[in-house]
């Protein structure tokens, strides 16, 4: 089955738009230090100008795009130590989280974490990769929540959409998606035998491929550039 598209009658317009635009990012279709131009974007999805303004600001206090004076918005480029800082961050938090989530979960928690694993996977067999970048945020969504903590789910959800920039190598990475796969399986079959060390050691390294795959990336494009891309 496919996965339910998200529609401005569904969603707050100005949350509409900054999912789209979030997942424009995260698939690659929009790059890095290109320029997100407000009369393309205000034609595209059918608004005024304010309302892309206000999704532009929305943006940029997560930290995705930089928007500067005379120049307009860009797709912010995440110099390495940019993502060195924000994975830091991650496996902080994540980890934590990791730590506090009851093994085994309730089986209505697994149930529903095994659901959209499984629909993860086949998105990723049939190459969706919409519905897999989708199912992605829904599957960790689901999964840090049940460490009972709101405030830290919170936390952690936010720093996810600051590495949305970094995430498009691994979605577009066939080795790296499928690696991605297979731990979201493996993480949850911890969970079911209730091993903590090695369950709080694989959530936290299982972020740790699209940090490299960025990282590489960087250096290919600019070689010992250190860009803060600010």
């Amino acid at each position: 089955m496919a996965l339910e598209r998200p529609t401005p009658t569904a969603l707050n317009e100005l949350e509409y738009i900054s999912r789209q635009l979030e997942e424009d990012i995260a698939l690659g279709r929009i790059l890095p230090r290109e320029r997100l131009i407000e009369e393309e974007l205000a034609a595209r999805f059918k608004v005024n100008r304010h309302v892309i303004r206000q999704v532009l600001s929305d943006l940029e206090s997560i930290g995705i795009i930089v928007r500067q004076r005379n120049k307009g918005a860009t797709v912010r480029d995440l110099s390495p130590a940019d993502v060195e800082n924000i994975y830091a961050v991650r496996e902080l938090l994540e980890g934590k989280a990791a730590e506090l989530i009851k093994l085994p979960p309730d089986p209505a928690v697994l149930a529903e974490l095994k659901d959209i694993q499984r629909r993860h996977a086949d998105a990723a067999a049939n190459g969706n990769f919409t519905d897999v970048f989708r199912l992605n945020l829904q599957f960790h969504k689901a999964f840090f929540a049940a460490c009972g903590n709101p405030q830290l789910a919170e936390a952690i959800q936010h720093f996810a959409l600051k590495a949305h920039i970094a995430r498009s190598l691994t979605i577009s990475d066939p080795e790296l998606l499928g690696r991605a796969v297979n731990e979201h399986k493996q993480m949850l079959d911890l969970m079911e035998t209730g091993d903590r060390q090695r369950f709080v050691r694989m959530v936290v390294e299982h972020i740790i491929p699209s940090k490299d795959a960025y990282m590489e990336n960087y250096r290919r494009r600019f070689g010992g550039s250190q860009s803060t891309g600010r």
